[in-house]
């Protein structure tokens, strides 16, 4: 059975026994619960809703925390002392 869930403004297309990789969420818990599902069900049974499912739910685990590669935003201009240079690590 597949799902289509939203979670921080992005959506992932899950299965049942999946590892996927998502932005971090502040949960306290070790299980956490996704109630805004999009669309579930098989190949050919698929129901959605408009734009959320009710009285559907996914339920996960947090296995743990990883930071992504570094992302480096560089900007230049051609004048003396007029660029800089950013980075970042997302995390999940």
């Amino acid at each position: 059975m597949k799902a289509i869930i939203e979670t921080g403004n992005k959506q992932y297309i899950v299965k049942e026994g999946e590892i996927i990789s998502i932005e971090r969420l502040d949960v306290p818990e070790k299980k956490i619960i996704f109630e805004k599902i999009l669309a579930i069900g098989e190949e050919g049974q698929i129901k959605h809703g408009n734009p959320y499912l009710k009285n559907a739910v996914v339920e996960g685990e947090i296995l743990g925390e990883e930071k992504g590669e570094k992302v480096i935003a560089y900007k230049y201009r051609r004048r003396t002392d007029s660029h800089w240079k950013r980075g970042h690590r997302q995390r999940y």
